[in-house]
């Protein structure tokens, strides 16, 4: 048994995200993992103290809550830690049955809604004066006159948002479609595909892309992090896979500025686009968990397990904010896809880069900067497991996935892919 074992505080972490299982373990923090597989590479790092088999949200999401409310009822585990995308939803639907034995930190139902809804965070976000692409029901378009990006109205399609779907049952749609001028989408396939009315956004010329990452206490921040996305899941977009630590003072007034306008509470992460053509900084979403760049965030300073820990056992105080600039840190299977996606992918509104060049940026990239997610020397078996899960097991995609307690990436635009004739295909979670 371990030392931290004796302590009975433990934390719940309903994925098999390594970073958090590290950040809390190494501070003394007993771990309990939950997870539907048995073999999730992180529950054999020095650092994992528990593992507990649970029901997959995506074959039942109720009985994924209720395996969660069970475990929180121990009395050793204080809080759990919202990881997966159907977190966010979880934990603030059914906040009143957690919190009879846990504490959470998490917005109230409506201010989630509020930023789940695509839609409405666009409202919010001109209520409070923040520069966002124009957002719209693709219903309501009769033709498209700009550059425009069909995509999900809600992070997570579920029963609260579209009334076709029970309690049991949701969807994570990652479906995206770049359309130009004049396109004409075949409006039958595309609700198919999405499952609900999706939105249409403004396409925004990019210079680069930036996430901003928050732990609010009702409105206040308790502690900020941003980072610089060289490159993400696919020449054409999605979650940072290459990032970097940075501070914008713009940056941070803008994102500030929207999640105070909401009062918001709990984690945040926000995915921001910089104007090509005005330098504003634009909104794009924000998802209320802890994110796939949760490694370099940590790995800068920034540790957001233990903030988040420390302000739902009443330590708030204890909270020291700040990180270090310029660390950059690499997701190897994501750097891999972001290569083959110059071969695999496209795009009518992004140029699709040199393969020979982009081979040799990420390889000097790794060289000069040898800072991975899940390598750890004095940690090897986690980063060895989920290898061979990536060559011999489940794949790269879904063993990341539990390594990192996501699905996608710092946002939902995972693949960025078609024209307005082929619609992309996506990752699909759906219960029952």
């Amino acid at each position: 048994m371990s030392k931290r074992a004796h302590a009975r505080e433990s934390v719940l972490v309903p994925s098999g995200n390594y970073t958090c299982v590290r950040s809390l373990g190494e501070r003394g923090v007993h771990t309990v993992m939950a997870s539907e597989h048995d073999d999730t590479p992180a529950a054999s790092s020095r650092f994992c103290d528990e593992l507990v088999r649970i029901p997959a949200p995506k074959d039942d999401l109720v009985a994924y809550k209720d395996a969660l409310v069970g475990i929180a009822a121990r009395p050793d585990v204080k809080t759990i830690i919202p990881t997966r995308p159907e977190d966010g939803y979880v934990f603030s639907k059914y906040l009143d049955e957690f919190e009879q034995y846990v504490d959470l930190v998490v917005p109230d139902f409506e201010t989630l809604r509020r930023v789940h809804d695509r839609k409405l965070l666009y409202e919010a976000a001109v209520e409070a004066g923040v520069p966002m692409p124009r957002t719209r029901l693709f219903s309501e378009i009769a033709a498209f006159d700009k550059p425009s990006i069909i995509k999900p109205r809600y992070n997570v399609v579920a029963g609260e948002y579209v009334d076709s779907y029970d309690p049991h049952e949701y969807d994570i749609v990652k479906s995206v479609r770049h359309v130009r001028p004049g396109d004409r989408p075949d409006a039958d396939e595309i609700y198919a595909e999405m499952k609900h009315d999706p939105i249409v956004q403004d396409y925004v010329p990019t210079e680069d892309k930036y996430m901003f990452a928050a732990l609010y206490d009702h409105g206040e921040p308790l502690a900020t992090f941003q980072h610089l996305q060289i490159r993400g899941n696919s020449y054409t977009g999605g979650g940072g896979v290459y990032r970097t630590s940075v501070y914008d003072p713009e940056l941070e007034s803008v994102a500030r500025k929207l999640l105070g306008h909401i009062d918001w509470h709990g984690l945040a992460c926000i995915e921001y686009l910089k104007d090509a053509e005005t330098g504003e900084f634009k909104l794009i979403e924000i998802n209320p968990r802890m994110w796939q760049s949760l490694p370099s965030t940590v790995r800068a300073g920034a540790d957001f397990p233990y903030y988040y820990w420390l302000q739902a056992t009443g330590q708030k105080h204890r909270i020291e904010p700040g990180y270090e600039l310029g660390v950059g840190t690499h997701y190897l299977w994501g750097e891999l896809g972001y290569v083959m996606s110059v071969r695999r992918d496209d795009s009518p509104l992004v140029e699709r880069p040199s393969f020979l060049k982009t081979v040799w940026e990420v390889a000097s990239s790794i060289y000069r900067e040898p800072r991975f997610d899940l390598a750890r020397l004095d940690d090897p078996v986690p980063f060895a497991r989920y290898v061979h899960h990536a060559v011999f097991n489940r794949g790269g995609d879904e063993a990341e996935a539990e390594s990192a307690g996501d699905r996608d990436g710092d946002g939902d635009e995972v693949t960025e892919r078609g024209t307005g004739i082929t619609l992309t295909p996506g990752l699909n979670f759906r219960g029952r």
